[in-house]
């Protein structure tokens, strides 16, 4: 789809695109998360899924950094110069264009490697009937409420993550003055400790229960984005890049915490927590309209208050084996 959005350069036309890949990516992650979940001890789930989704970070670590080098100009136009830079017929915006299209045919090629390797790989089959079972069938499964606070969690963590992430470049430029091929290299240093957080939270796990790890890793943020929010330059940047390592447990494990003892209703409830992901197309726009009637720092107000609910939802969660005993009785 990337291919006639680039020759048509058509914002609508790339909109779809990506439209069409999101789709692809719920649909992956509504079947591979809860499978990872229970595919093995569930003592062990919620740290399972942290480290299978560990390997997301290299990826998301070197795609701003690609971009930087193969897209970003490394330059700071003005708006005569954006003028004249909009125009379809200006060279540096065809080729542009033709780069976009070459990264995503090399994506799409590595995906349908992986996709076959996938499909050619004897996958053992998950009898949900045999996974606890603690949710009875008529029973709503709205009436869970770890569930329910779960998909809110989860919901405001995707905000915050996707606003973040998303005004990262702009915010280096405007507190740091940093320009953004520049910044760019900074969200690739960012999202590689996003990575490493997530290692970390995994090997963590082992001594210290989700939860708590969780709550730990939630309050830390709070702290982090007052210290942007409050304070500028380079120490507001390396805040962030510690944002960026604390964020990391946080979708694998609320997700393991949330489906906690549903049995047959796991992949309905997987399906829920996914649709909370949505957060990450309300929240930007929120930062945005603040960004542009105050600034860019005021505006991470927003991700810190997403990051009290994380840590409401750590807070009233017990360990996995309480949870379990709490649904059957």
């Amino acid at each position: 789809m990337f291919v006639p959005a680039a020759n048509t350069r058509a914002f609508a036309v790339f909109l779809f695109a990506l439209f069409v890949i999101a789709s692809g990516l719920t649909f992956l992650e509504t079947a591979a998360n809860p499978y990872v979940t229970v595919l093995g001890d569930s003592h062990s789930a919620t740290q399972r899924l942290n480290f299978s989704q560990s390997f997301n970070g290299l990826a998301a670590s070197l795609a701003p950094l690609m971009g930087g080098i193969f897209i970003l100009s490394g330059k700071t136009l003005t708006e005569a110069e954006n003028q004249v830079f909009r125009c379809p017929t200006r060279s540096i915006f065809i080729r542009r264009s033709g780069l976009c299209k070459i990264l995503y045919i090399i994506i799409g090629i590595v995906v349908l490697l992986v996709a076959i390797f996938i499909w050619r790989t004897n996958l053992p089959e998950i009898d949900e009937a045999e996974s606890s079972a603690d949710t009875t069938e008529k029973e709503s499964i709205l009436k869970n409420k770890n569930l329910v606070l779960g998909v809110l969690a989860q919901f405001f963590y995707v905000g915050g993550q996707v606003s973040i992430t998303s005004f990262f470049i702009r915010f280096l430029g405007k507190t740091a003055g940093i320009e953004e091929k520049s910044a760019a290299i900074y969200l690739s240093v960012a999202l590689l400790a996003f990575m490493v957080g997530r290692f970390v939270g995994t090997f963590l796990m082992r001594f210290v229960a989700p939860y708590k790890l969780l709550i730990i890793y939630s309050a830390s943020n709070i702290i982090l984005l007052f210290l942007a929010v409050t304070f500028g330059g380079h120490f507001s940047i390396y805040a962030l890049i510690g944002v960026e390592f604390f964020m990391s447990i946080m979708f694998p494990t609320i997700f393991s915490l949330s489906i906690t003892g549903l049995g047959s209703k796991t992949k309905l409830g997987s399906s829920l927590l996914i649709m909370s992901i949505v957060g990450g197309a309300v929240f930007p726009v929120i930062m945005g309209l603040i960004s542009d009637k105050y600034n860019i720092q005021i505006a991470y107000i927003v991700p810190l208050l997403c990051f009290f609910v994380v840590l409401y939802f750590g807070m009233k969660t017990t360990s996995r084996e309480s949870m379990v005993t709490a649904v059957k009785h």
